[in-house]
């Protein structure tokens, strides 16, 4: 009876997308480390507020960061309204009294190097377009992460990236046509769109064209999900109506002779 249901394996971690577009984000430190940090929150659109060494000056002087701040914290108000916090430093005893004073005002905090401090934990992440994967170890092994990274990356489709891009497109178009939330309406676009997914490669979902899109979603109502081979058919034909009659005419004339004389060998 229990082999039907999922084993359960402690001491893991939620790994979830974290939203940070137009957040407010405390970095604190200007090391390496922070560079590290700095690239993660860009990737996630967020405002980082402090740091410095050669990459995150860069990062200043082009305009990513949202404010530098270029003095040691010193003020709980540099933690005001922030939605997330990082340390970056060599001061252990700052960090610590850094995550006392984030922790106070709910602010989810992560301590470089002093995992018992951190709310969440960074790993190797592997990006394709829209696709995210994170690598972890819950903080036990990073070396052992980024050691994977590679492996999964070799592992990965190179279509994967368009193919989501393009499943991302479809469900916008669909929602145009059938916007309910839960209900029917929304178990039947739910499993349409998984028949989609399961029904093409990555390969042809990546080659889509926008008309392509359209053909297949015309499909929806009736439940249906055209054969790959079917679009491709669509177009050629769409293709033959481009092409002027005179030009059309030639090249069924050229045929009809080519037959003729086949015939007449």
């Amino acid at each position: 009876m229990t082999n039907e249901f999922t084993k359960i394996e402690p001491g893991g971690s939620l790994l979830i997308a974290w939203q940070l577009k137009d957040k407010k984000v405390v970095l604190i430190g200007g090391g390496e480390v922070a560079a590290g940090r700095i690239v993660n929150l860009l990737n996630a659109d967020a405002t980082p507020r402090k740091g410095l060494n050669k990459e995150v000056a860069y990062r200043i002087d082009s305009g990513q960061i949202h404010e530098f701040i270029d003095r040691e914290y010193n003020n709980e108000d540099d933690l005001k309204g922030a939605n997330m916090v990082f340390t970056a430093i060599d001061n252990v005893e700052i960090s610590r009294h850094i995550y006392n004073v984030a922790k106070s005002q709910n602010i989810p905090t992560n301590v470089a190097d002093i995992p018992p401090n951190c709310d969440f934990y960074f790993g190797s992440i592997v990006r394709r377009g829209p696709l995210q994967i994170l690598i972890s170890t819950g903080g036990q092994g990073p070396r052992i992460s980024a050691k994977l990274k590679s492996i999964v990356e070799g592992a990965l489709p190179r279509s994967i990236g368009p193919a989501i891009n393009n499943v991302g497109k479809l469900r916008s178009k669909l929602r145009s046509i059938e916007p309910t939330v839960g209900g029917k309406p929304g178990a039947k676009r739910m499993k349409w769109m998984i028949k989609v997914c399961d029904n093409y490669t990555f390969d042809e979902l990546a080659e889509m064209s926008e008309e392509d899109l359209d053909r297949i979603l015309k499909g929806y109502q009736d439940n249906e999900i055209p054969k790959r081979s079917l679009l491709d058919i669509s177009k050629v034909l769409s293709a033959i109506k481009s092409i002027s009659p005179t030009i059309v005419g030639m090249v069924i004339g050229s045929v009809m002779t080519y037959s003729f004389i086949g015939r007449n060998k």
